[in-house]
């Protein structure tokens, strides 16, 4: 890529020169062509009046079709198309010059803007965190076992293993108290407690329970309940619908 960066620069550094060469050439040839159109509009004019006098005084026939500028006049616009001509080249030149130069540089920020991508995503593989299972699926009852509730387990941060690692240390206390952690602030939290997730959990099987999940020791609760098992609130919901 740097050998690329040095050769276009080195290019690029001589095209102003040369522009400037072919534009300056493409100046004299078009002063030498308003001189040649010039010196030739006045010649026709000069020759047209000499044919209308020749007319007048029966010298010349006023046949159109026998009546012709002079060979001198003719080759002065023939001169005249093969200047324009060559102007013409010169500026096809001069674009084409400044073209190809464009191109490469466009070629040159295509192969950079790849470059810079690749970079990134190494960069970005190097230093993104590394995603760390807290090791603890909610365990509720498994699928077969809940008639289709969802499996559901997910992947802590490293904050949520801190958390963890805080809470096995008074994991002896049973009784739900709200625990000071230290919790990431895009961590979901869960349970009465309103804490993140951590040791054994169970789900509640109210599909529209807005908590969903709860610990164990919240809920008064040693292992996995057999049969459907609602939360507190869910539960006297349900049985304040039954007492109707």
């Amino acid at each position: 890529m740097s050998f690329f960066i040095d050769e276009f620069q080195a290019d690029l550094e001589a095209l102003p020169n040369i522009l400037q060469k072919k534009y300056a050439l493409m100046r004299d040839l078009d002063k030498s062509l308003q001189e040649i159109v010039r010196q030739n509009e006045q010649r026709c004019e000069q020759e047209i009046e000499d044919m209308k006098r020749g007319v007048k005084a029966g010298n010349i026939t006023p046949d159109t079709s026998l009546i012709r500028f002079s060979d001198e006049a003719l080759d002065e616009q023939k001169h005249s198309i093969r200047i324009a001509d060559e102007k013409v080249a010169l500026a096809i030149q001069a674009y084409d010059l400044v073209d190809s130069h464009i191109q490469q540089l466009d070629q040159y920020l295509k192969k950079s803007g790849e470059e810079l991508r690749r970079v990134e995503r190494e960069n970005t593989a190097a230093t993104a965190p590394s995603q760390i299972s807290d090791g603890t699926t909610k365990s509720g009852r498994s699928e077969s076992g809940r008639r289709g509730r969802k499996n559901r387990s997910r992947v802590g941060t490293a904050a949520a293993s801190a958390a963890a690692t805080e809470v096995a240390a008074t994991a002896a206390n049973p009784t739900g108290m709200e625990l000071d952690l230290p919790v990431d602030p895009n961590e979901p939290t869960y349970c009465l407690c309103n804490q993140v997730s951590y040791g054994e959990m169970v789900a509640c099987d109210n599909p529209d329970c807005k908590i969903e999940w709860f610990h164990f020791g919240c809920v008064d609760l040693k292992e996995q309940p057999k049969g459907k098992w609602y939360c507190p609130d869910c539960a006297a919901l349900r049985n304040r619908r039954k007492g109707r």
